[in-house]
């Protein structure tokens, strides 16, 4: 599976940065919310520990890295 100008060639979605408003460690679930103020459940059990106010980028649901120093 491949990736081309920066969309995924399976969904056509691309990764956005989504900050953590909240999270559920046992079921490896985070409220996110983007920078337009919709929320949304994210997995996050690739990224492993993730805290409020972090900053992830987000795929499909699917949080795929904390995004280190960007603006919470």
């Amino acid at each position: 599976m491949s990736c081309h100008d920066d969309h995924c060639v399976t969904c056509s979605d691309e990764g956005l940065p989504m900050r953590v408003v909240r999270t559920d460690h046992t079921r490896a679930l985070a409220l996110c919310e983007d920078d337009a103020g919709a929320r949304s459940s994210v997995e996050i059990a690739l990224v492993g520990d993730v805290v409020p106010g972090d900053t992830l980028l987000v795929h499909a649901g699917t949080a795929l890295t904390r995004i280190e120093g960007a603006a919470a």
